[in-house]
């Protein structure tokens, strides 16, 4: 074959291969580049690079929204639906990885020209004046062309469409293998731009010696003392120009800076910080939330640089003066140039909050059947029941409802000195016949959990198989209205007992079935869950925000649909005694407790109460 044509060939070949490839990254789009025609997949394409995916998720949802977010990563934690009714808006979270204010300007430029803006909040991090105009992998950090009036349309989509195809390939795997919860590779929630956090929300949080040792970052901060802020004056210039871009379009500029651990700020020179807060003062006023009491409990952070969502809550309700949220006194002040000295002095010299303040020790106890003479089955007899209740008293201990505990973590309510939980599993005859009049005598608490399909009977659903009787709806309602007995669900009929079932398919739990797909799963679960809870508050007037896990297990899935639909307390029969954090919604999950049965004698409840 003559030269010519095998140099034609390779031509012909190279330029195949390059078409593919263009294609290949066309349809797959694993940064959304180019829309997403294909998959429509933005949570993923997100994950990829925030700033090019959102931009191209906007140009398809822009009439939705009327206001944004805009900064790092930790901006994700501000909440959209708060911020929606604090300003009667539309949000949506803009947040970008790494500190870089000339990104946020051009960002912010870019949905000036083209979108309709009601109000742009700029959340600012302390590191933003050590990084500027940085761009570390343009594929992951680069900018739409649309919002980089310095780069090109060519460039941009050159970069795309010639990007190796092992991205466009992993997204193809990762479809796959996507669940409904997020995976590493879709950490957003693309109709808020912001991070899908509905595993951190549900997972259990209490001890601070445990969530040390899971969370190990905090006790491996660099303190040196060396990094310097040497790009403060760029940034405030940023700053300036979005403060001034805002003021001539009319639209509302709110600044506010991140929540910071406390230890992080060591890192940097002495001086540095103080400087950077005190120099934004001087461009524009800004609600301060980097340092307080707050920013010393790890357990609102998951690394030094990112606050939970219950501390973005609690953001918003500062800006709002919503004191029915629980925060720290010091933790969020609205700053100006006439009084940043002042307030500088003292939120950079703030001490950790009192613990004792701020959490407590609550054990809860679980209970079932209660019986006149021992039968041997393991339930507690009514004489022991009558001493264990007495000795609680004695010890000094003060019943408390899991409402109460939730008033504390979520609002601030307060705690005896002394708390113990009573809860009741299943809903069985002897709680009212034999417990409730015991409870009742000595104006002690404590909250059942019914099976709602076994509500009044005494033999099993649809069956004539004999079973323990349960308590009526009636004799319920006249518990809570005592004031004293809580109501709550231990599912409608997700604690199926197998012998009794006719069919190969029994919830014996609130698991999955085996083979059951999420969707499926998640759709079961509502629809008990919500019939629960209807038939509860029908009869009992009051409302049902609690669940224990039928024989304790549960996913991360059970939690986050329970979450969803409102549940604040869930309980597993997990042993132990639970420390409950005030704003740390967290520590209500999976609640510990600690098993009473025949074999459990007064001493023996007293000492397992001790932490």
């Amino acid at each position: 074959m003559q030269p010519k044509r095998w140099f034609l060939m390779f031509c012909a070949t190279a330029a195949a291969l390059v078409l593919a490839l263009m294609a290949f990254n066309y349809v797959t789009d694993p940064f959304g580049a180019f829309g997403d025609r294909f998959f429509q997949w933005f949570s993923y394409d997100e994950t990829n690079n925030p700033r090019v995916a959102k931009v191209s998720y906007l140009q398809q949802h822009h009439d939705q929204y009327d206001s944004y977010v805009i900064g790092c990563s930790s901006s994700s934690s501000l909440p959209t639906e708060a911020l929606n009714e604090l300003y009667d808006a539309s949000f949506y979270n803009m947040i970008m990885y790494g500190a870089d204010m000339a990104d946020c300007e051009k960002i912010a430029n870019y949905l000036l020209d083209n979108y309709q803006v009601k109000n742009l909040v700029l959340n600012i991090e302390i590191s933003d004046g050590a990084s500027y105009n940085t761009e570390s992998d343009p594929l992951t950090y680069g900018l739409h062309h649309l919002e980089d009036p310095d780069l090109s349309a060519f460039t941009y989509y050159t970069r795309y469409l010639l990007a190796n195809p092992r991205y466009g390939y992993a997204k193809l795997q990762s479809l796959e293998t996507d669940t409904i919860l997020p995976q590493s590779f879709d950490v957003f929630d693309e109709e808020t731009g912001t991070y899908d956090k509905r595993v951190r929300d549900v997972e259990p949080i209490g001890n601070l010696e445990t969530y040390l040792a899971a969370y190990s970052d905090f006790t491996t901060l660099d303190q040196s003392g060396t990094v310097g802020l040497y790009q403060t004056e760029n940034c405030m210039k940023s700053v300036a120009a979005i403060r001034d871009a805002c003021a001539a379009k009319g639209v509302n500029f709110v600044v506010v800076t991140a929540p910071i651990y406390g230890a992080y700020f060591n890192k940097y020179q002495p001086g540095s910080v103080e400087n950077f807060y005190t120099q934004l003062a001087q461009v524009t006023p800004y609600w301060d939330f980097s340092c307080s009491s707050l920013s010393w409990e790890p357990r609102y952070f998951y690394d030094a640089t990112h606050f939970r969502n219950c501390v973005g809550e609690m953001m918003v309700a500062r800006m709002a003066g919503d004191d029915s949220v629980w925060m720290p006194d010091d933790f969020g002040v609205y700053v100006t140039a006439d009084n940043v000295s002042d307030h500088l002095a003292g939120s950079l010299t703030a001490q950790p909050m009192d613990a004792a303040e701020n959490s407590a020790q609550v054990p809860i106890l679980m209970y079932h059947h209660i019986v006149e003479e021992d039968d041997g089955s393991g339930s507690v007899t009514v004489d022991l029941f009558r001493a264990q209740m007495d000795a609680l008293l004695d010890a000094g201990y003060t019943t408390v409802s899991l409402q109460e505990l939730a008033d504390y973590v979520n609002r601030g309510g307060d705690l005896p000195e002394k708390p113990v939980a009573i809860t009741f599993d299943d809903g069985y005859a002897s709680n009212y016949e034999l417990a409730y009049p015991i409870l009742r005598e000595r104006n002690m608490k404590a909250t059942i959990f019914v099976i709602g399909v076994s509500v009044g009977k005494d033999t099993y659903k649809d069956t004539d198989h004999a079973m323990t009787p349960h308590f009526s709806y009636e004799q319920a309602a006249e518990m809570a209205a005592s004031g004293l007995i809580s109501i709550q669900s231990h599912t409608y009929d997700m604690h199926q007992w197998a012998p009794y079932e006719s069919g190969d398919q029994v919830r014996e739990n609130i698991l999955p079935l085996p083979g059951e797909s999420e969707t499926d799963y998640v759709a079961a679960l509502t629809e008990d869950f919500t019939t629960s809870r209807d038939l509860l508050e029908a009869a009992t007037g009051g409302p049902v925000t609690a669940l224990a896990f039928p024989t304790g297990l549960y996913t991360t899935l059970t939690s986050a649909v329970l979450r969803d639909l409102g549940v604040e307390v869930t309980l597993s029969t997990n042993p132990g005694v639970n420390t409950v954090v005030r704003g740390l919604p967290q520590s209500l999950c999976a609640m510990l407790r600690i098993g009473v049965d025949s074999e459990t004698t007064v001493e023996a409840l007293l000492a397992s109460l001790q932490p």
